[in-house]
């Protein structure tokens, strides 16, 4: 029995004491829950549905958990129903309901942790978004890791999820980036204001080989050419590192369309309808204090120039405009100031800034190698770049490492420790779980020892402590899943494979014996705990998919 089950199980012993009793069963929800007991001496589950309910129909809540629990005790699957405190119900299923689980999860395979907890919701998720002056810094990497999990969370929740990369080809930054490349053909220093590293020698040889003639060109025209074909070789590239960390984006949108379509214009047109807009000094400014922010915001400069805040509200808009309810938005540790114009610019939009605007700000990342921050890239030159951390400890551990953390802290990732192949490595300890699974999968075939058929499955023969304590802990998934989706917290599922399932496996393959010892017949109690074991194997291999690492079957 899943806790979703249970759950309804316990909805309908309501319905039937209200009948009883004749309460008026509109005071009932349309649905409920149950949790797990902090302590394990307290039952399998545990139910506050009395103490909801008491208040609202003049029962005392310990007299209508005696009688819920009267009647969850005549229902099939439930061992017993215990009244604790003021009137929490725990509850114990019988072996039986309990190891059913295993069968559920194996029979549903990689969909077993869905669920529609937020079906209806179209979610435009916007991630990593780094200017294409240079390759992914590790900070960006970090938004790879985690925004891509949580595209994967949500649309494994029901929401339909648009993710996005937001790049500049326009603006000061730009221009630095085409000065830069111009003095790296020519031979000179870089800028004083300009980038450095070997990728800026890389592509403006690219260039080069691309445009002989470019450095005939008198200098506007030259630095052109290399803004527009330096910009197209510096995004390809990061497009293609971001591909090889497996991160794909449904759309990559170009901050130059929005001013070439005339989006900026749009944007200040209806914002002017919406009252929010005066000029003063020649400038064209939004009043984002009267929805507190710190000060107003420029949109159009004096001499016509657009600030990049105005493109920030007419790509809002044009999000909004293709029909996403939410617009989820991820930013480094320096951008923190955003959040409240951004949340202000919503609101003079005429939009509720806590539900159609999210902000999400992630920390700083170090690497460290022999306890010391490595500081610079050998071919960036002033950052750690995503290559290097890949070079350094592998896609599987960086993406693992990248989204174990709650993105507002900040992280230290020590090479030495996500490259050894131990316990204490915490990708490690779950992949190499999911390897176990495996093989005890293949030497089970090797023995003769198969699952059998699903209406043979006795799941009331798992009833070792340490089966129940694993069934418990699988059961689990769906309510992590859902709770990490809504709350943003992919290093949820993460904690959860290793605390939960690792540990509990662990323990389970130390205590209960899976295959048969040489000679020995096989019984019906190695074909359930063969069930138990993949049903395992389909939660690890579920959980580390979802945060976008692999789960092999050998390590």
């Amino acid at each position: 029995m899943t806790p979703a089950e249970l759950a309804e199980v316990v909805l309908s012993a309501a319905h039937a004491v209200f009948e009883d009793r004749g309460l008026d069963r509109s005071a009932l929800p349309a649905q409920t829950t149950v949790e797990r007991p902090r302590s394990p001496e307290h039952g399998d589950y545990a139910s506050t549905l009395a103490l909801q309910l008491s208040k609202r129909v003049g029962v005392p809540p310990r007299e209508l958990a005696a009688a819920l629990a009267d009647q969850l005790g005549r229902a099939p699957g439930i061992k017993s129903v215990e009244i604790a405190g003021p009137g929490f119900l725990n509850i114990r299923l019988d072996a039986a309901a309990a190891g059913q689980l295993a069968k559920v999860i194996v029979e549903a395979g990689p969909a077993y942790g869905g669920s529609d907890a937020l079906a209806g919701q179209r979610i435009n998720l916007e991630f990593v978004s780094a200017n294409p002056t240079g390759p992914v810094h590790i900070g960006g990497v970090r938004w790879a890791a985690v925004g891509d999990a949580l595209s994967r969370l949500l649309r494994a929740t029901g929401a339909e999820v648009g993710t996005e990369y937001y790049f500049n080809d326009a603006g000061s930054q730009i221009d630095r980036f085409a000065r830069s490349l111009l003095a790296a053909a020519q031979g000179q220093p870089a800028p004083e204001d300009g980038y450095g590293g070997a990728y800026i020698a890389e592509i403006a040889a690219e260039v080069i080989k691309r445009r002989p003639e470019v450095l005939d060109l008198a200098e506007a025209a030259a630095q052109e050419v290399f803004r527009v074909e330096g910009v197209e070789l510096m995004f390809a590239e990061i497009k293609a590192s971001l591909h090889d960390f497996g991160v794909e984006f449904d759309t990559y949108f170009n901050e130059k369309d929005l001013h070439d379509r005339g989006e900026l214009d749009k944007a200040l047109d209806r914002l002017r309808e919406q009252g929010h807009l005066y000029e003063s000094e020649g400038a064209t400014w939004l009043r984002t204090t009267d929805f507190g922010d710190d000060k107003d915001r420029v949109l159009r400069k004096s001499n016509g120039e657009w600030t990049y805040f105005a493109a920030d509200c007419a790509y809002y808009l044009d999000k909004r405009e293709r029909g996403f309810e939410r617009v989820v938005i991820m930013l480094g540790a320096d951008h923190h100031g955003y959040i409240g114009r951004m949340k202000a610019m919503a609101a003079c939009f005429g939009d509720d800034p806590d539900r159609n605007l999210e902000i999400l700000i992630g920390q700083l990342v170090n690497l460290l190698r022999d306890g010391a921050p490595v500081r610079m890239s050998k071919r960036a030159g002033t950052v750690v770049t995503l290559e290097d951390l890949v070079d350094a400890i592998g896609v599987d551990a960086s993406r693992y490492a990248l989204a174990r953390y709650s993105s507002d802290s900040p992280i230290d990732i020590d090479v030495e420790l996500w490259t050894r192949a131990k316990n204490d490595n915490p990708v490690f300890y779950v992949q190499y779980v999911g390897a176990r699974t495996a093989s005890v999968g293949r030497n089970a075939a090797e023995v003769g020892l198969s699952r059998g058929d699903a209406d043979e499955f006795r799941p009331e023969l798992l009833a070792h402590e340490k089966e129940n304590e694993l069934l418990k802990a699988l059961a689990e998934f769906p309510a992590v899943v859902a709770t990490a989706a809504e709350l943003r917290e992919p290093h949820r599922v993460a904690r959860y494979l290793e605390q939960r399932v690792a540990q509990s496996y662990h323990r389970f393959y130390d205590n209960c014996r899976i295959l048969p010892r040489g000679d020995e017949e096989v019984t019906d109690l190695h074909r359930a705990r063969l069930w138990l074991n993949d049903a395992t194997r389909v939660v690890i291999a579920n959980g580390l998919r979802l945060l976008g690492v692999s789960a092999p079957e050998r390590m």
